[in-house]
């Protein structure tokens, strides 16, 4: 090929990068509707993912439960109509959402800045200035940080991650995965905060916990999503797989246990899409391989999420409860304990399916149902509201306190599954 050919080729990818047009939400409203029987979520599950024009932010599962639902302008007549003839209660949360998200106090690092001296926790980082970062931290700290590649997206980016241990072999393992959702940035940004942590910290319940694990630890588990919510929009939950007129599944429904049996869906344009089959995506299915090459040598599984407040274990699939409960609620109620200490906030939880949502297919119970992981936890970190406005967009000022007091939970989960014998 000429040179002429390859700039061209150059500047028009160039153009096309540039004018690709960030999804805009001027005058959508919000609505949080609550179905009052079975007929009424009947046609709630039947709105969602019905059009491109209706955003249903949580999933269609329990009668009584609130879901928030985004509806373009064109599209509230008929919204309202469908719900008034079916008796839906709602209300009306916001005229213009737009507005509303660009009032949000959501701080974006610029590109570029990701170095070990510059990295901090005052805002939000994009994909490539994280992997930036634990690349230097991985050249800088030789023999304790090893670079690892969990996985694979649709799009050719690595999952990348660090392996942390501190001298000696067949320490027990932790492994923490984050950013399973794509709009769910605290989630990441918590993992990278642990992960600073865990080689600066001079706390001496920190430094036990840098000392005799072994970490490892995957901030972005959904690169390609995480991508697409800086680039074109940020409510975007998925992955990027193309299905149809639609794109992508939900990955923390696509795990091979008890897959889509329920709180998924089978309509590829939902939110809560359980994909085509278990591990139909990349994501989920090279990730999982990777956790399975570690089988034996993990004892923990921590997935961080946004948002509620909320530590949950299995299952999510059945209201039936792990053979090892008992242990689960005491580590629960020390984690929840601790996470209280630091400011006073208050999570609660449970196992999944009675505490939220029934929500089959997640990594969690993957874990912990074919990887004899025998404790395995989600957090939903802050806020508290179930407003997603203030959910999922979380004000960067807030990264470092939801993150230190995720960390004080974790030092006091550790240390209970270490008593109960989990760690032996």
């Amino acid at each position: 090929m000429s040179l002429t050919k390859c700039l061209l080729f150059a500047l028009l990818a160039i153009v096309a990068s540039v004018s690709a047009e960030r999804v805009r939400y001027d005058n959508y409203r919000m609505y949080k509707a609550t179905s009052e029987n079975a007929k009424q979520l009947a046609v709630l599950k039947e709105l969602e993912g019905s059009s491109d024009s209706i955003l249903f932010l949580d999933g269609v599962h329990l009668v009584g439960a609130d879901v928030q639902i985004v509806v373009a302008p064109h599209k509230v007549p008929d919204f309202l109509e469908i719900l008034g003839k079916a008796e839906i209660k709602y209300q009306l949360q916001t005229r213009d959402l737009q507005k509303t998200l660009d009032e949000t106090d959501e701080k974006v690092a610029i590109k570029g800045r990701a170095t070990r001296a510059s990295y901090n926790w005052a805002e939000y980082y994009e994909l490539d200035d994280t992997y930036a970062w634990m690349q230097s931290l991985a050249q800088q700290n030789p023999g304790v940080v090893t670079l690892i590649e969990g996985g694979k997206s649709y799009k050719g980016r690595s999952i990348l991650g660090v392996k942390i241990t501190r001298g000696g072999a067949n320490k027990p393992g932790i492994f923490l995965e984050a950013g399973i959702h794509a709009r769910e940035w605290i989630a990441p940004a918590a993992a990278t905060y642990i992960i600073n942590q865990l080689l600066t910290s001079e706390v001496a319940a920190i430094k036990e916990l840098a000392e005799n694990y072994t970490w490892y630890v995957l901030p972005h588990a959904n690169p390609d999503g995480y991508v697409y919510t800086h680039t074109t929009d940020r409510l975007w939950r998925k992955t990027r797989t193309p299905y149809g007129s639609c794109f992508g599944a939900d990955p923390n429904r696509n795990w091979g246990f008890h897959w889509n049996e329920v709180g998924a869906s089978s309509n590829a344009c939902s939110d809560t899409y359980a994909g085509p089959s278990a591990f139909s995506e990349i994501e989920t299915r090279s990730l999982s391989s990777y956790i399975a090459s570690l089988k034996g040598e993990i004892q923990l599984y921590i997935s961080l999420h946004a948002y509620s407040q909320y530590l949950l274990y299995p299952y999510g699939h059945t209201a039936d409860l792990p053979d090892n409960v008992l242990d689960f609620e005491k580590v629960y109620n020390a984690s929840i304990a601790a996470v209280n200490q630091r400011y006073g906030t208050k999570y609660t939880g449970g196992n999944i399916y009675n505490a939220i949502y029934p929500a089959a297919g997640a990594s969690v119970d993957w874990a912990y149902g074919t990887q004899d992981v025998r404790m395995s936890f989600c957090y939903e970190l802050r806020p508290s509201s179930n407003n997603f406005i203030t959910g999922f967009k979380l004000p960067a000022a807030q990264i470092v306190p939801a993150s230190e007091e995720l960390l004080d939970s974790i030092v006091a989960m550790a240390a209970e599954v270490k008593s109960l014998g989990y760690f032996d």
